[in-house]
């Protein structure tokens, strides 16, 4: 049985081999030695640095096939492009800093021979920066809300999915990819299990703000729950109109002299106003979507790729 591991390198040129180093032993030590590692460089502004290293790691081992991000396209879409160049029966997600720790691998694997298609690893204690958890929990709040995940599964980085799984996601070609979303259209059969969360080797985590917000939306992308809301809350306000309007009319009848003031009106104008684009922008956020896949915009431009067959590299955007 072939595995591949999948890992997006961003700023990784300290790290990456040590990680790698670590999984193959970790492997063989679980007699798991028929091992691919796919690295994809997410376009990394080091100078060259990481895809120096990447290309050196390939030059030294077969095992090692690298992909070559033109521009940086998230980590989802770097996945993305790693999952259409494995091979492996069994594909594992990880990250290159040392802290999805090759270490963990046995307990993931036990939970996969229990007969699972989709096996996370989750952190009881997390290693990350502030800023990272509190993205992640309002993330983790979008998904559960949005994409009907189920309660007792938490997600993370660090999965193994069967073949199967991975044959339908990568079916996906919108630009706004977001993994758990397509894993949930092929299988329900998912579970977590806890694991040691390990600090970073070096550095500090490269997610940004912007990042967080891409990630969050391609959640979004994956449900028409907003759009429920919108209309829900758009029939209640409107209620809310119809009430008010009721009200000042049964107080005007009554009172013919009561003047309700200037500063009410405009409060209630700038309110439903406000109301009113805050729903047509995320109607706009569809329509985009849907303007962007209209027009092909790629999830990645590959630029070029080491060690993989010819077949493979004929891929070169999608």
């Amino acid at each position: 049985m072939l595995y591949s591991v999948i890992i997006p390198c961003y700023r990784s040129s300290a790290t990456i081999e040590h990680v790698v180093d670590m999984t193959r032993e970790e492997m063989a030590r679980l007699k798991k030695e028929d091992v691919e590692f796919i690295l994809v460089n997410d376009c990394s502004p080091d100078e060259g640095k990481t895809i120096a290293k990447l290309r050196e790691m390939a030059e030294q081992h077969k095992d090692v096939k690298v992909i070559d991000l033109a521009m940086n396209s998230g980590q989802h879409n770097a996945l993305m492009a790693a999952l259409r160049h494995a091979k492996g029966d069994v594909i594992i997600g990880m990250d290159d800093d040392g802290q999805t720790h090759p270490s963990q691998l046995g307990t993931l694997f036990k939970a996969l021979e229990q007969g699972y298609d989709l096996v996370y690893g989750y952190y009881p204690n997390k290693k990350h920066s502030w800023f990272r958890n509190l993205g992640s929990r309002f993330n983790d709040l979008t998904v559960n809300l949005m994409i009907k995940k189920p309660k007792d599964v938490r997600t993370s980085s660090y999965f193994l999915v069967r073949k199967f799984v991975r044959d339908h996601a990568v079916q996906y070609e919108g630009s706004y990819t977001y993994l758990l979303g397509l894993f949930m259209r092929c299988t329900q059969n998912i579970i977590s299990v806890p694991i040691q969360h390990f600090e970073r080797e070096e550095g500090e985590s490269g997610y940004t703000f912007k990042q967080l917000i891409r990630l969050w939306s391609s959640v979004i992308g994956f449900s028409v729950i907003p759009l429920r809301v919108a209309s829900i809350t758009g029939f209640f306000f409107a209620g809310v109109g119809i009430l008010a309007a009721l009200v000042v009319l049964i107080r005007k009848f009554v009172d013919p002299t009561l003047s309700m003031g200037w500063p009410s009106l405009m409060c209630a104008i700038f309110f439903f106003f406000g109301l009113t684009f805050m729903f047509l922008g995320m109607i706009g956020e569809y329509l985009g979507r849907m303007f962007l896949g209209m027009n092909k915009e790629p999830q990645y431009v590959i630029k070029a790729t080491y060690n993989l067959s010819d077949s493979q590299e004929k891929e070169a955007v999608k």
